[in-house]
C-alpha cells in the first residue's frame, strides 16, 4: 500500500491524499489551495496520477480547501463515486457552485477593467464544471460500515467542525487508517464533540492550530463590546465568514446578544447568499448539531437576509451603523470585498475576523496590520480596526487535537501531521510524543510512502 500527500503538506489548505492498494486508488478529499500565489498556481496543475484512474473520493466535509478541487478532477476524467455525509453533499454543492460564480465574476471584471498584464484570465472552473460533480455523490451514514471493493471498507463517523464534517477510518490490507478531517472543538457552540478513534494504525491528523490555545475568553461578551464600541462611533462592524456554521454561529450569538438586551437596535445584516442557504441546511438536519428548529426560525427574523447584488450596493451606502456578516472567511473573494473597498479606509470601521486566516490571504495580512491592501487590482489604504475573536474558530485547539487522540487503544505505527504550517505542524508534533509517545511524521508536498 501506497500513501501520497498531494496536498495539505506543509500547508493549510488543498488537501489530498491518495491511497494506492491492490489495483484500487481512493482520494482523501480533494481541496482547492488558497493563499499565496505559488500554492494558488498548484490548483492549475494535474494530479501526479491520471484523474480517470481514481476509483473514489471520500470527502470529510464541504469546506472549499477539502472539497474545491472537484470540479477540475471531474473535468480531468475522474468517473468514480464521491463518498460523504448528507450534509455535506449540500454543503458542497453550495461551496462549489458560489466558489464557480465568484471565480466568473472576477474574470468578468478583469476582461472589462483589463486587469491583466499577460495571459487572459480564465475561472478555475465555471459553474457548469462544477454542477458535473454532484452525480458523482452517494450519500452514506455515519458510524456505518461502507464497502468500496471485496477488501476494502470505510467508516464515517462525526469530526465537528462543520454541518455533516466526519473523520474517516479506512480498512484494507489488514490495516485500519484514520483521516481525521478537521476537528472541531469540544466545547463548540453549534456542534456536538468530535467523536475519538478507538483505533488506527496509521493516522492523519490535522495541525491547523497544533502550536495554540485558544483564549479562555467569552467570545458573547467579546462581540457585545466590539459592536457597542463601534456603535458609539457611528461606524459599521463587517464581519467576514465562512458561510457555513460560522455564519450561522455568529448569527445565533448575535441574537442571544440582542434577546438580553446587550447590543443596540440596528441593522443586522446577512450578505451572502451561501450562508442564507446554509441555515436550510442546518433546519434540514437537526441532529447534526444544538440549535432547535424554533432557535433557527427565531434568530432569523432579527437579520435583513441579502441576497440581490443591488441591495448590497444599498446596504453599503446607508450611512446608520450596522452589523454586516459576509463572505468570504478568509476575505479572498466575495461580497466582504465589496464592502472593504468602502469601509476599510474608514477609521470608525470595525472589521472582527472569527476564523482561520490561511498565509498569504487577505486576511491574514490585515490582521498582521497592513496599512495597504490590494481588492480588485486597486490599492486601499487601510484605517479601519481589524480584530480577532479566537473563541469562534470551528478549529479544535492543541488541546482538542491532544484530546482526540486520548481514546486510542493500541499504539499506532505512525502518527501523519497535515492540514498545518510549519510551525503547527512542529510543535504538535512535539507535544503527541511527549505526551503518546507516538512516532510522528510530518510529510513534504509531493512526498509518498509505503504502509
Amino acid at each position: 500500500m501506497k500513501i501520497k500527500f498531494i496536498g495539505g503538506a506543509g500547508t493549510v489548505t488543498g488537501s489530498k491524499t491518495l491511497i494506492e492498494s491492490n489495483g484500487i486508488r481512493i482520494l482523501i478529499d480533494c481541496g482547492q489551495f488558497q493563499g499565496i500565489k505559488p500554492l494558488r498556481e498548484l490548483n492549475w496543475e494535474p494530479l501526479p496520477v491520471l484523474a480517470s484512474t481514481i476509483d473514489f473520493v471520500l470527502l470529510t466535509h464541504g469546506h472549499l480547501d477539502h472539497c474545491g478541487w472537484l470540479p477540475r478532477l471531474v473535468k480531468q476524467g475522474f468517473k468514480g463515486k464521491i463518498y460523504c455525509t448528507s450534509p455535506t453533499a449540500a454543503v458542497t454543492k453550495l461551496i462549489l457552485l458560489d466558489s464557480a460564480k465568484i471565480q466568473e465574476e472576477e474574470v468578468r471584471i478583469a476582461h472589462e477593467g483589463k486587469f491583466y498584464q499577460q495571459e487572459v484570465p480564465e475561472p478555475l472552473y465555471t459553474v457548469e464544471q462544477a454542477q458535473k460533480v454532484f452525480p458523482h455523490f452517494r450519500v452514506i451514514k455515519i458510524n456505518e460500515p461502507i464497502p468500496l471493493d471485496a477488501e476494502i471498507s470505510a467508516v464515517f463517523f462525526n469530526a465537528g467542525h462543520i454541518i455533516g464534517a466526519c473523520s474517516i477510518e479506512v480498512t484494507l490490507e489488514n490495516k485500519t487508517l484514520v483521516f481525521s478531517g478537521d476537528i472541531g472543538r469540544d466545547n463548540d457552540v453549534l456542534l456536538n464533540p468530535p467523536t475519538k478513534p478507538k483505533k488506527g494504525d496509521y493516522i492523519f491528523l490535522e495541525s491547523t492550530y497544533g502550536d495554540r490555545l485558544h483564549p479562555n475568553t467569552d467570545a458573547k461578551l467579546e462581540l457585545e463590546m466590539y459592536i457597542n464600541n463601534t456603535f458609539v462611533k457611528g461606524g459599521t462592524v463587517i464581519i467576514p465568514s465562512f458561510a457555513v456554521e460560522r455564519a450561522q454561529m455568529i448569527m445565533y450569538l448575535l441574537w442571544q446578544l440582542k434577546e438580553e438586551g446587550r447590543i443596540p437596535n440596528i441593522p443586522y445584516i446577512i450578505d451572502t447568499p451561501m450562508g442564507i442557504n446554509a441555515l436550510e441546511i442546518f433546519i434540514n438536519n437537526k441532529h447534526w448539531h444544538k440549535l432547535s428548529l424554533e432557535d433557527c426560525t427565531e434568530m432569523s427574523k432579527m437579520f435583513t437576509l441579502v441576497s440581490d447584488y443591488q441591495e448590497t450596493i444599498e446596504t453599503i451606502f446607508d450611512q446608520q451603523p450596522k452589523v454586516v456578516i459576509a463572505a468570504s472567511g478568509m476575505v479572498t473573494g466575495g461580497r466582504v470585498l465589496t464592502y472593504l473597498e468602502h469601509y476599510i479606509g474608514l477609521p470608525e470601521t470595525t472589521v472582527i475576523i472569527v476564523g482561520y486566516q490561511a498565509e498569504g490571504t487577505r486576511g491574514r495580512k490585515l490582521l498582521e496590520g497592513a496599512k495597504e491592501i490590494k481588492i480588485h487590482s486597486k490599492y486601499y489604504q487601510v484605517f479601519a480596526k481589524f480584530i480577532e475573536i479566537e473563541g469562534l474558530s470551528a478549529h479544535g485547539d492543541q488541546k482538542d487535537l491532544l484530546n482526540w487522540l486520548s481514546a486510542l487503544e493500541n499504539k499506532p505505527k505512525k502518527v501523519f501531521l497535515v492540514h498545518g504550517e510549519k510551525v503547527q505542524l512542529d510543535e504538535l508534533r512535539i507535544k503527541i510524543q511527549e505526551k503518546y509517545g507516538f512516532d510522528c511524521k510530518v510529510p513534504l508536498m509531493g512526498q509518498e510512502f509505503e504502509l
